[in-house]
């Protein structure tokens, strides 16, 4: 069976997601699996798709980064589909694992990718570094005090998870978690 794989980092990139479908498709894939996530975030469609693979499968995504952000990350899904007698293609470099030097040309690519990527953050880090010294970057903007008191509300009701009250709220799962631990620390409970 051939096997495909679409990933975009956010909802936006639909046309994107959409031309690596068609792709895929005009590949020969019969099964097509699709997510929208970061790449650095839990990615269940390629989690099933790697575990769907079968010995003689052959795997096919559009592009290096659609698959790993990391050449430790490339590596591993790598094993998984080698170990499993999965080939792996990526249409956009006509690369196949199959071959050593499909093989070779993946690793090198891989580790440039992941160079690439290191660059990248390294000079945003530097960029926010010096909107800092200049005044300019504040960060981001904190939850509203009706927030904090809902949050408050909820988690003495005691009736939802921190995850559901995350999501009713509209906060990431972490900033509640930031939240209770400043609670803590400042009245040593919530």
């Amino acid at each position: 069976m051939i096997i495909g794989y679409a990933r975009t980092s956010t909802l936006d990139q639909v046309a994107g997601f959409e031309s690596q479908i068609r792709e895929l498709k005009k590949a020969g894939c019969e099964k097509i699996y699709r997510e929208q996530v970061s790449s650095v975030s839990s990615r269940n469609e390629l989690q099933k798709a790697v575990d769907y693979a079968r010995e003689g499968d052959v795997f096919i995504v559009t592009k290096l980064d659609r698959l790993a952000r990391s050449t430790a990350g490339l590596m591993t899904i790598i094993d998984r589909l080698t170990a499993k007698g999965v080939r792996l293609k990526i249409l956009n470099f006509g690369m196949d694992t199959h071959t050593p030097t499909g093989k070779l040309m993946l690793t090198v690519l891989g580790a440039v990718a992941q160079f690439e990527r290191e660059v990248m953050l390294e000079r945003q880090r530097e960029g926010i570094a010096k909107a800092k010294a200049e005044g300019k970057f504040k960060g981001r903007k904190p939850i509203s005090d009706k927030k904090v008191e809902q949050m408050s509300v909820l988690l003495a009701e005691g009736l939802l998870s921190k995850s559901e009250i995350a999501q009713k709220l509209n906060i990431g799962v972490a900033t509640l978690y930031r939240y209770i631990s400043r609670k803590k620390n400042s009245t040593g409970g919530i």
